[in-house]
């Protein structure tokens, strides 16, 4: 072997460790920005679900204390008649029928399959019957005479929900029956034009849920019901299918799953949606809503149960209510607004309300003051003790998401400024003009 033969060897030699020098880097930086994408996206002591979707919310304000994939939509089964629910609830409430109404059934809610409690073609029951077994036993054929009833056809209900899931803030929803069964599941003659399934994301569910509790709490007096006798002449009760109620805790069957403080909402399992729940918990004074969608198992193994249970354990025991803005507090450089043609130039002013968050033990959340605006620049007197006469917008770091939060508080006078007399304002303007003349004279020099 020659020199030239030698120094062709190492230089080729030299070239492919060089090659899988640079493939080698390239991976390990692939594999670690994608450990470090997963670490951020699971914050530490978060939950770990066997679940598609999922999310946590403080049912007061919204506030979002865990989501993953929470806008995905996925088929939410069951859990879709709570917009069926919340919609024959409001039309009770409009005075455009009542819960001791009287309905005849028909063949749409006759041909239901799936759970149902077995209505026949002209069966008669009051609308609350109706009501309790949708929402208890979560039954189709209740759920598909109730939306008849509310809208004339099942059809003309759906875009009833369709509108007011709109309405609602929920982006990523979409209802084709009042049920959440899958299309092929409906009876072929009640199927509508329109093509597609419904789907609905976690943070819509939980969305509706928040208003639900917000607009209809007393729903969840019934939604709290362990079993119903719908007829006289059934054998045996309807179940329900919330197996996490706190109330189960004293059956034996169901005590494993029970979790002190839920009450309510619905459940939701089909073939292509897997097992769903949404659910809500009460403990402390802290009302949460937790959703999970998409989880294995079967329908009676109660996984989606103890998926839920992360959730509510990682919120109570997490985090705490903290006050971050104090109501009737001072605005720290903003400690008055001012006033004309009153006996005081300015006026004292303080929050209307406070802004209590919940924030994970240990942390600490600063507000900042974005702006803060008078009702009128400036305010004329007279003004009572009370009286709204601006407002302080606040910026904040969700201590959750991260995200960049405002909220804008009303603020309040604290004291009353009365109007001026005449004789004031006159020497008041004299005032004012000489000090005006004065400081020009000095702008001369």
């Amino acid at each position: 072997m020659n020199r030239h033969d030698l120094k062709s060897i190492t230089k080729a030699f030299i070239t492919k460790r060089f090659v899988a020098a640079v493939v080698l880097f390239h991976l390990i930086a692939l594999y670690g920005m994608s450990s470090v994408a997963s670490a951020a996206d699971a914050a530490p002591g978060s939950p770990q679900l066997a679940a598609k979707s999922a999310i946590l919310m403080d049912s007061e304000t919204g506030q979002i204390l865990y989501q993953m994939n929470a806008d995905t939509p996925l088929p939410p089964a069951s859990m879709s008649k709570m917009m069926t629910e919340y919609l024959v609830s409001k039309a009770v409430k409009q005075g455009k029928m009542s819960w001791d109404d009287t309905v005849t059934v028909g063949e749409n809610a006759s041909k239901q399959i799936g759970s149902r409690i077995l209505l026949a073609q002209g069966d008669q029951h009051t609308i609350r019957e109706l009501y309790i077994a949708m929402a208890v036993y979560s039954a189709n054929d209740a759920t598909v005479q109730l939306a008849e009833q509310v809208a004339g056809t099942e059809e003309a209900f759906v875009k009833l929900m369709n509108d007011t899931a709109v309405e609602l803030g929920m982006t990523n929803s979409r209802f084709v029956n009042a049920t959440g069964l899958d299309r092929a599941d409906m009876p072929e003659k009640f199927r509508p034009a329109a093509e597609g399934e419904t789907l609905m994301s976690a943070k819509d569910s939980a969305m509706l849920a928040y208003h639900i509790l917000k607009e209809e709490p007393e729903f969840l007096e019934t939604a709290k019901i362990q079993e119903y006798k719908f007829r006289p002449r059934d054998k045996e009760p309807m179940k329900n299918w919330n197996w996490m109620l706190g109330s189960n805790k004293n059956n034996p069957t169901l005590r494993k799953f029970a979790y002190e403080g839920v009450d309510g909402l619905k459940t939701g399992h089909t073939s292509s949606a897997g097992n769903c729940f949404t659910g809500t918990a009460l403990r402390n004074g802290t009302r949460l809503i937790a959703v999970v969608m998409g989880v294995d198992g079967g329908l009676n193994d109660g996984k989606r149960f103890l998926e839920t249970a992360k959730l509510f354990d990682y919120g109570f025991n997490g985090f705490e209510k903290k006050t971050i803005v104090q109501a009737k507090s001072t605005v720290t450089g903003h400690e008055t607004l001012k006033v004309k043609k009153g006996k005081s130039k300015s006026v004292p002013v303080v929050t209307a309300t406070d802004l209590t968050i919940l924030v994970p033990k240990g942390q600490a959340v600063e507000p900042v003051v974005q702006e803060v605006k008078s009702a009128q620049d400036p305010l004329v007197a007279p003004i009572k003790l009370g009286d709204k006469v601006g407002t302080a917008t606040y910026k904040y770091k969700d201590p959750s998401t991260q995200e960049e939060k405002t909220i804008t508080i009303d603020l309040l006078s604290s004291e009353e400024v009365n109007k001026a007399s005449w004789w004031r304002l006159l020497f008041r303007a004299i005032g004012n003009f000489f000090s005006g003349l004065f400081q020009g004279i000095v702008d001369l020099f």
